[in-house]
């Protein structure tokens, strides 16, 4: 039975249908040990850690925060709270104290499971044993617009808030993925996980889906790119769902044991920040397959879009909308853009469909308007064949003298500099433009360059006024686990 005719109605449904379906099918593989565990068994161990929250005294509605690394105890202890009837809060195990307290303080969480260093006010269980049996079958509670899961954005723009995604919302957005040909995950996979499967990328797209479709899991803590190979290679995995930092550092390896240790890989899919032209190319050139981009916000279940639903790999397009996904693009005020007027139809993206979320926590502010329509907050165009390119973040346009400088443009002519190996533009206060341009840099192992030839090299090629002011070198840039460019730390000093 394929996900979307599934009965699932509480998203720890997937591995329960999943061990109906196919009991004995390995279901989670431990890339460091080598442990692996069935559907059966999964679903049982389940079972047992919804047990044990009531017990402890969990309540229906109750947020239970998940603080626990990439692994098989993460995965039982997240479908464990969602079967008990809670609200699932993953969160990093490396976050700091402080942004821990935020959030616990926030969501209201009653249990902690996994790491609770430096949690206060909550009562903190140790990680789930995802070899426990449960003494008997615990009956989903739960279900439709109940919330699921409280994903914490990412805060590159601001303070974090937990948007809420129900059953629902989770359940269409596998199922709208699913509903793709060829699917992006399918029964006989064996998928590489090693994205932080506390962010709602590496939840939706790659556990849920991987349950949704009694796949198989390879595990893996922490991306590493000799590890990952290793791990791709002795686990024969057909399907690795990345982001750019994991095919950066891919292509880092050399090409004749990158092409031989990803000999097994069918699929590549990548998402959470844009992916450079020279990247999607050289993974072409290396492995001789494409990486398929999608796009799509914590708000939105998390997919919106992807290049698979087009089949083609488009560099600088993130793709159409997935099956049951409705997109257009709208001015300031929400009223759809008159594409034939306004061509080539830059404007905010605006999303419909059943894998929304039912808005912010507690009270659902700022989600979906009554006509089901909710605005991203980010800025793209349409291209002819109808695919979308995403152009910036509303909230990270700079406005020099009224006129509008997407980060983007700058940072792709900031790129064009040899000597450059990653570079971010940034917009700061200024007395006489309001905004100016700030560019800051890092250079390749052994480059220099001075901000004069920064300037030089981009007033040859922007207009006046998107010409950095300001050119600061650094040796990173501040990124979230998935990718993203944290762009409001790169604004003050640099430390």
């Amino acid at each position: 039975m394929s996900v979307h005719e599934s009965p699932a109605r509480n998203v720890a449904d997937l591995v329960r249908t999943s061990a109906a379906g196919d009991p004995q099918h390995v279901a989670l593989i431990d890339a460091a040990t080598g442990a692996s565990w069935t559907w059966r068994q999964v679903d049982g161990a389940v079972d047992a850690e919804a047990a044990r929250l009531v017990a402890a005294g969990l309540s229906r509605g109750d947020r239970v925060v998940v603080r626990l690394p990439t692994g098989a105890a993460f995965c039982v202890a997240v479908f464990g709270a969602l079967r008990a009837g809670a609200v699932a809060v993953p969160l990093g195990p490396g976050q700091p104290p402080r942004e821990l307290e935020r959030v616990l303080g926030d969501s209201g969480a009653t249990l902690l499971v996994g790491d609770g260093e430096g949690a206060t006010g909550v009562r903190v269980l140790d990680a789930p044993d995802p070899d426990a049996t449960a003494a008997g079958e615990f009956a989903a509670v739960g279900s439709g617009e109940d919330v699921a899961v409280l994903g914490y954005t990412s805060g590159t723009s601001g303070v974090p808030r937990g948007a809420m995604l129900s059953h629902r919302a989770l359940l269409a957005n596998v199922a709208q993925c699913a509903a793709l040909r060829p699917a992006p995950v399918a029964a006989g996979d064996r998928v590489l996980l090693a994205l932080p499967l506390f962010h709602v990328y590496g939840l939706g797209p790659g556990l849920f889906q991987v349950a949704g479709a009694g796949a198989t899991g390879v595990l893996l803590e922490r991306f590493d790119a000799e590890t990952a190979l290793a791990a791709v290679r002795r686990h024969r995995v057909t399907t690795v769902v990345g982001v750019p930092p994991v095919y950066r550092a891919l292509l880092a390896l050399p090409q004749d044991r990158l092409r031989e240790g990803l000999a097994s890989v069918r699929l590549f899919t990548s998402g959470a920040a844009p992916l450079a032209a020279g990247v999607l190319d050289g993974v072409r050139r290396g492995v001789g397959l494409p990486v398929y981009e999608g796009y799509g916000l914590t708000e939105t279940g998390p997919v919106l879009t992807s290049t698979l639903v087009g089949g083609l790999a488009k560099p600088g397009s993130v793709g159409s909308p997935l099956p049951g996904v409705e997109l257009r693009l709208v001015d300031s005020d929400g009223s759809p853009l008159d594409l034939q007027e306004d061509e080539p139809g830059t404007g905010l993206v605006s999303v419909r469909g059943a894998n929304l979320f039912s808005g912010y926590w507690p009270d659902g502010a700022h989600g979906p308007a009554a006509d089901g329509w909710f605005r991203t907050g980010d800025v793209g165009y349409l291209d002819a064949d109808g695919d979308l390119h995403l152009v910036d973040r509303a909230g990270d346009l700079i406005i020099v003298n009224g006129f509008n400088v997407y980060p983007h443009e700058v940072e792709r002519v900031l790129c064009e500099l040899d000597e450059v190996a990653e570079a971010a533009a940034v917009g700061v206060p200024d007395e006489r433009t309001g905004e100016t341009v700030k560019a800051v840099l890092v250079l390749a192992e052994g480059a220099e360059l001075t901000p004069d030839e920064v300037v030089r090299h981009c007033a040859a090629r922007l207009a006046r006024f998107k010409v950095p002011a300001v050119v600061e070198f650094a040796d990173a840039l501040p990124h979230t686990p998935t990718g993203k460019l944290v762009r409001s730390r790169l604004r003050g000093p640099l430390t």
